[in-house]
């Protein structure tokens, strides 16, 4: 810890302001749904009554099984598509390796709402793969029928979380376990079963809870597949429809954010008491070996299917976009650009709604993150730790909780000059779409610092630079990195965020892209202007992903030239 002393009330004031955001804007709102819901409307008694009408209600209990149906049957099929690949990429020799890994990253880049709808018209009753198997083999496969497709559209949109973990701790394990099981007689399916993939545990069961915690509480996917039989389609439709005061939107909330805890939870426990190290630090990964013809071949055909699969709604995306009509038939009517002419022509306001909400979002997040980061890691301030507890726990509070929240706090809170209550002025949907994202800056800025060393800075202060100083010119400049990832990220993930904002947005004119996709495929004849502007979404993403992708391995080649230059002066 470098602080001491009057620089110790720098801290203090910096970590005051850090927790009083957090309170005022997570803790404080979170803390008002749940106090609502155990709260009799009447007389604000405390009561378990709207508990008890929500397990006495059919729809109740009907939308709260189906969301853990969902849930938990995304995960599985999303294991069954990532589990192979994770494991064909780490554990043979073939060129498609690196091009499977670079598809696994690919349906992060567009949010399962915006596809949805793409998927419906390639695998729904009338889609076409079901044209085509009614036509060649006289039967359908109801792919999208209801909750089957909520849970196709999130198994494909959600696999990558997986993937990219699994595919982590397979890369870890030391060779010689498996060399040594393989002595023992144990090959093949066994030898994954028994040895390979529980010591690849951790990273399958990170990959899986966090599977199940975005697809339980997704908002946008069920709303556009009109399956509203779930827990947050209905918290969503209560508060909407019949007010801020209704108590079942409450009930619905907690219930929301006990089983987004629950899934980080059980995550922990699994893995909790069980060993998982292996004996060489670094050890190469599973041992990889060749491919027979027979296996090439195998493996391509793999390959080909999950690209098809991962694909898809990208596919189904822009032949929408482009289409004229696409009703009972395999491929469009016709392409025109029509589409697109509409949507630049009247929905740019979203776009630019869009990008000054996402990128105030993202700066306040790097801001905060890189704050509570330096708190928690360079300084001695009691409490620190709450700072990076409060900051991590967002992940766990869904959109439309939070968004519930703002509603209810924010509803009678009159901002001055501008003669509107804070929770229908446009400024609340930044608010949210900050603290929605501060987890994942904080995660990026926490690993920068903590690859600077504390020596860079005692050395600056022995030479006299002040401490705010020298994290403005030594600190910050050596996070550059780690800073631009979280922001790329925050920015890249708030700019296509429904949940909340569908909750926030009092006026069109301050509605941002996400909204605007919802808004289009709400009818027929919107769903090409949805879909061009969900083309258009995914550009600003997959833009985003890569500067920052650039930006990170740039920073990465200046250090490592950097160091190379000052070994060789120093030999």
């Amino acid at each position: 810890m470098i602080f001491a002393g009057r620089g110790q009330w720098g801290a203090f004031g910096t970590g005051g302001f850090v927790l009083l955001v957090l309170l005022v804007f997570l803790v404080i709102p979170v803390g008002k749904v749940i106090y609502v819901a155990f709260q009799q409307p009447d007389t604000g008694a405390f009561t378990l009554v709207n508990f008890l009408d929500f397990f006495n209600t059919s729809l109740f209990r009907e939308s709260f099984y189906n969301s853990l149906y969902v849930a938990a049957m995304s995960v599985v099929v999303a294991s069954l598509i990532a589990i192979p690949l994770a494991y064909f990429t780490t554990r043979f020799r073939f060129g498609a390796a690196a091009l499977l890994q670079t598809l696994g990253v690919i349906p992060l880049i567009m949010p399962p709402f915006v596809g949805a709808v793409a998927m419906q018209m390639i695998f729904g009753a009338n889609g076409s793969i079901n044209l085509l198997l009614d036509e060649y083999f006289g039967f359908t496969i109801p792919f999208m029928e209801g909750l089957n497709g909520v849970i196709l559209v999130q198994a494909i949109h959600y696999f990558p979380f997986i993937l990219i973990n699994l595919s982590a701790s397979l890369a870890n394990i030391d060779r010689s376990v498996e060399e040594s099981a393989q002595n023992l007689g144990s090959y093949g399916f066994r030898l994954f079963r028994r040895i390979v993939f529980p010591l690849a545990m951790p990273g399958y069961v990170a990959g899986a809870a966090l599977v199940f915690l975005k697809v339980f509480d997704d908002l946008g996917t069920p709303l556009l597949l009109n399956v509203n039989n779930m827990l947050a389609p209905q918290a969503y439709l209560r508060i909407s429809s019949i007010g801020i005061t209704d108590p079942m939107g409450y009930v619905i909330s907690v219930i929301l954010v006990a089983f987004s805890l629950f899934s980080l939870w059980l995550s922990y426990f699994v893995t909790r008491g069980r060993d998982y190290a292996s004996l060489e630090k670094g050890g190469g990964g599973l041992g990889k070996r060749d491919l027979g013809t027979w296996g090439r071949l195998g493996a391509w055909l793999v390959i080909l299917i999950i690209l098809l699969i991962v694909l898809t709604p990208h596919i189904g995306l822009l032949l929408l976009s482009f289409g004229t009509i696409w009703s009972f038939s395999v491929l469009p009517d016709a392409y025109t650009l029509a589409h697109y002419r509409e949507v630049f022509s009247t929905a740019m306001p979203y776009i630019t709604n869009t990008l000054i909400y996402a990128g105030l979002a993202a700066l306040f997040d790097v801001i905060l993150a890189t704050a509570i980061a330096y708190l928690v890691w360079r300084t001695g301030i009691p409490g620190r730790q709450i700072l990076d507890y409060l900051g991590t726990a967002a992940v766990a509070v869904p959109g439309v909780v939070l968004g519930i929240g703002y509603l209810r706090v924010f509803h009678d809170f009159q901002v001055p000059f501008v003669d509107k209550p804070l929770a229908s002025w446009w400024v609340i949907i930044v608010v949210a779409l900050m603290i929605r994202r501060l987890p994942y800056a904080l995660r990026a800025c926490t690993a920068a610092l903590q690859q600077v060393s504390i020596a860079l800075e005692e050395a600056a202060l022995n030479l006299g630079a002040g401490r705010f100083r020298t994290v403005h010119r030594i600190v910050v400049p050596l996070m550059a990195g780690g800073i631009m990832a979280g922001f790329v990220t925050s920015f890249a993930t708030a700019a296509v965020e429904l949940s909340a904002t569908i909750m926030l947005v009092s006026a069109e004119s301050d509605a941002p892209v996400a909204y605007g996709i919802y808004v289009y495929m709400q009818t027929a004849a919107g769903r090409g202007p949805g879909a061009a502007l969900g083309v258009l979404a995914v550009l600003l993403v997959g833009i985003a992903t890569y500067l920052s992708h650039r930006f990170v391995e740039r920073s990465r080649e200046v250090e490592e030239a950097d160091r190379r230059l000052a070994v060789a002066q120093g030999a």
